[in-house]
């Protein structure tokens, strides 16, 4: 699944509560994540955006977290069920060349991408995964970190969501980020 994988120890920099000084994830997810739906987060790290995401899901809600590396996603069970929303959470281990997300067709009501497509080899193939398991109209927030993914490459991306079923509806303004959202066709 990734070329260059973010190493599992850098997760507890992620998850720092620090961060959310710069990347608050009640502001940056609720705009699309309300309580009932079903979502799906891709590259989860240790959970920084999953806590939240379930959180705002509520009760009869269900967060997907798929990560390669079965050590963030044990720290990511832990912080979850830590937070009191262990029954929203579905973790699963990713494989190397696919999520593995072929029984989600069309069920999925929103889809976080947060700095993690640019370590995916095959965006196409990752993209379309995505796409597929999106019901038609829903979204996607897509966002890779500025100082680490340029313009171009981010541009680039979009093209591919955009042949993958992902159409850029918006560039909501994330901190240090390149960002859209995309919306299934």
């Amino acid at each position: 699944m990734a070329e260059h994988v973010c190493p599992w120890w850098i997760g507890y920099l992620l998850a720092s509560p620090v961060r959310k000084l710069v990347h608050d994830p009640k502001k940056i997810l609720g705009p699309y994540v309300s309580p009932g739906m079903k979502v799906l987060e891709p590259g989860p790290g240790m959970g920084f955006f999953t806590v939240e995401m379930a959180k705002l899901v509520g009760p009869q809600g269900k967060v997907l977290a798929i990560d390669l590396q079965p050590k963030m996603l044990e720290v990511l069970r832990r912080r979850v069920r830590k937070a009191g929303f262990e029954d929203r959470l579905d973790a699963r281990c990713a494989q190397q060349t696919k999520l593995g997300i072929d029984d989600l067709a069309g069920q999925m009501d929103f889809a976080l991408l947060f700095a993690l497509v640019h370590e995916v080899p095959d965006q196409e193939r990752f993209l379309s995964e995505i796409a597929r398991a999106l019901a038609p109209g829903k979204k996607a927030l897509f966002a890779e970190p500025a100082g680490h993914v340029s313009r171009e490459a981010f541009e680039r991306t979009l093209a591919t969501a955009e042949r993958c079923g992902l159409r850029a509806e918006s560039r909501p303004g994330i901190w240090r980020s390149h960002s859209a959202v995309l919306v299934r066709t």
